[in-house]
């Protein structure tokens, strides 16, 4: 029985430290990289140059979204912690401030276009979506054509929600492969809201979803709904920022998690937490509320509902866990409430 008791020790120690020493995929999310821009989803100049010297000095590694992304998904990464960058919108500061940055130090990063808006006022230029298109570093993937919410809205027939939504998807698609003779199997969702019917068209598609939730891509992500971590003046502060990069995946299989669409106000999350981690170490915390109590169920199974209701469009429920060598398992529940009107 000792031995028997050993041997369980062991596999379970063995089990930590695999998972310790295995390395997953943080995507940072941008829009604006501005003084002048709206705070709210606007980067500093000088924070984003912080942001830059921060990976460096970390020693990361900073990949191409969709190869990176795979390698995640897929358990490829190893011990090797990478970052990649997006910027959402095609906004002109991105050309203007961003580009020159990211070009001088040699990372590569995406562009997620919503294509009506381009040429507007404040956003890139085709000719200028061309010249960056020639680089190597760049990518240049589908945001939709007009940026509008894709979630099939309550009052919106079956029919009417198909035409609308595959009118953006794949218009989009059609115009970035006539203008820059690109076919790139990304999108990022506008506002980072979708629904399971949206995450079916993407994978009908086969293409790879990208959210606006915080957190790290590892092998149990979920292709259609993968987080990326704000980078705005209020979520990528320096001295949060060490431990966003070298976060980790909770390891959770995404297709157990709800979609986010929520039919309940607050609603209730509920997981299995792998038996390697302890649920006295779990923290989560409700957008707008802080901390939120934990109640642990039987087999492993965690549940977890805020105190009170909420009154926005999107809110999140984040979940933090040690990861061991300071870093962190990090989930992020991003919960849409059809009822509240769109922005």
């Amino acid at each position: 029985m000792a031995r028997q008791t050993l041997r369980v020790a062991s596999a379970l120690l063995c089990a930590v430290a695999a998972l310790s020493a295995r390395a997953d995929l943080v995507v940072l999310q941008y829009h604006h990289i501005s003084d002048a821009t709206p705070p709210a989803t606007s980067t500093s100049i000088s924070l984003f140059e912080g942001q830059l010297e921060m990976i460096a000095s970390e020693g990361l590694e900073v990949v191409a979204l969709q190869a990176a992304t795979e390698a995640a998904l897929n358990g490829e990464l190893a011990t090797r912690q990478q970052v990649a960058i997006t910027f959402d919108d095609a906004y002109e500061s991105v050309y203007q401030q961003a580009a020159p940055m990211l070009e001088q130090r040699g990372y590569p990063y995406t562009i997620f276009v919503n294509t009506d808006a381009v040429g507007g006022k404040g956003y890139m230029t085709w000719d200028q979506l061309k010249e960056l298109n020639q680089s190597e570093l760049v990518t240049i993937a589908n945001h939709s054509h007009d940026h509008g919410h894709l979630a099939r809205r309550i009052d919106e027939s079956q029919a009417d929600w198909e035409q609308r939504a595959d009118n953006s998807l794949d218009r989009a698609q059609a115009i970035l492969q006539d203008r820059l003779g690109i076919d790139v199997p990304m999108f990022a969702y506008p506002y980072g809201e979708f629904d399971a019917a949206l995450e079916e068209k993407l994978s009908t598609r086969n293409w790879i979803g990208y959210g606006q939730q915080s957190g790290a891509v590892g092998a149990t992500s979920g292709k259609t709904r993968l987080p990326r971590f704000p980078m705005a003046n209020a979520y990528g502060q320096l001295g949060s920022l060490k431990d966003k990069l070298l976060s980790k995946a909770l390891p959770v299989n995404a297709n157990d998690l709800p979609t986010g669409v929520s039919a309940d106000n607050p609603p209730t999350l509920e997981f299995k937490l792998p038996e390697t981690l302890n649920v006295s170490q779990l923290s989560c915390f409700a957008s707008g509320q802080g901390r939120i109590e934990i109640e642990e169920g039987d087999n492993g199974i965690v549940r977890i509902q805020a105190p009170d209701g909420f009154d926005s469009r999107r809110f999140r429920y984040n979940c933090t866990h040690p990861a061991g060598d300071g870093r962190y398992y990090w989930l992020s529940q991003q919960w849409l409430d059809l009822q509240q009107p769109e922005d």
